[in-house]
């Protein structure tokens, strides 16, 4: 087995039709059979069944294709260690994000770090929150930050930031008559809100908030991504709801972001990480995570002032 029976094997497992995989990788079809069939002998199990009509991974095929992928993870991981220690690096942290990072933090973290340990490289990777907790048991990640503390065990979630819950509110619509606006009057209007599968942390937060009112929202759209979110709020096709320093990130015109009346709830971001000793250079971005100063934020965010992009309707 080498990396060329791997690649075969990831194409055919994404695109299942081996055509459209051999055209993939740039190979004819003849070859790639050959190759996945090398790769079934050595494994001592059938990957795929075809038939004249489709192709589909079977149950091996199914438990393989969750090992493979961090395999190439793991190979970039190695040449990306290389080429740090190449520019001068002496270590390098891997930051898993999920659930759409809080902005106002992460640049004032990285800004903190280049400052304060520049002879560490850091390696952001994007991924869901499934992938995340894999990916800290695997050992392809060092660290990571999440909207969700319920991560299993072997893993410790530690709450680092919070974030006011806003509601992104489109220009002149008549919720804007209030200053703070009251859970149950959002929930008069269609809403959206994101994508549990993209977000999944951060959609159970804004589930548990929806749930202290007894009133069933109507869910317009599952936004993958907040900018989805606030086009669709500037558009008039729903209210949003996200946090402050989301909304006030959003490049687009005419959304007004009002904070929620009573005790208004926080979006937490958790630091997730193995529950064992930490290295010194994970020792010191940890500490680093905690030493922002975030009440300049939070003061913008406040329940007596307008807040992020306040456009007068």
């Amino acid at each position: 087995m080498d990396l060329r029976h791997l690649r075969c094997f990831m194409a055919v497992a994404e695109e299942l039709h081996f055509a459209r995989a051999a055209e993939r990788l740039h190979i004819e079809q003849s070859p790639l059979s050959r190759a996945i069939k090398e790769l079934e002998e050595d494994l001592g199990a059938p990957l795929f069944a075809r038939t004249t009509r489709n192709t589909r991974l079977t149950r091996a095929g199914k438990l393989f294709l969750e090992h493979v992928p961090r395999v190439f993870v793991a190979l970039q991981q190695a040449r990306d260690s290389v080429t740090a220690a190449a520019k001068g690096y002496h270590g390098q942290l891997r930051v898993a994000l999920s659930d759409g990072i809080t902005p106002s933090r992460l640049p004032t973290l990285l800004a903190l770090c280049r400052q304060e340990d520049p002879e560490v490289d850091i390696r952001l990777f994007e991924v869901p929150l499934a992938q995340q907790i894999k990916g800290l048991h695997d050992d392809l990640y060092d660290v990571g930050f999440a909207q969700a503390c319920d991560v299993g065990d072997g893993l410790v979630a530690e709450p680092v930031w919070h974030d006011p819950l806003m509601v992104a509110v489109p220009a002149r619509h008549p919720l804007l008559a209030y200053k703070r606006i009251p859970l149950d009057e959002v929930l008069r209007y269609p809403i959206v809100i994101v994508d549990p599968q993209a977000c999944e942390g951060l959609a159970r937060q804004i589930a548990r908030v929806l749930r202290t009112v007894d009133r069933e929202p109507l869910v317009a759209e599952q936004a993958a991504s907040f900018d989805l979110m606030m086009t669709l709020v500037s558009a008039g096709y729903a209210l949003g709801l996200a946090g402050a320093a989301q909304i006030a990130a959003s490049r687009e015109s005419g959304v007004v972001a009002r904070p929620l009346a009573g005790r208004s709830p926080k979006l937490t971001t958790y630091l997730l990480r193995l529950d064992s000793e930490a290295s010194e250079s994970l020792g010191r971005f940890i500490k680093r995570v905690g030493s922002i100063d975030v009440r300049e934020d939070e003061k913008q965010t406040s329940a007596d002032a307008p807040t992020t992009q306040d456009i007068e309707p």
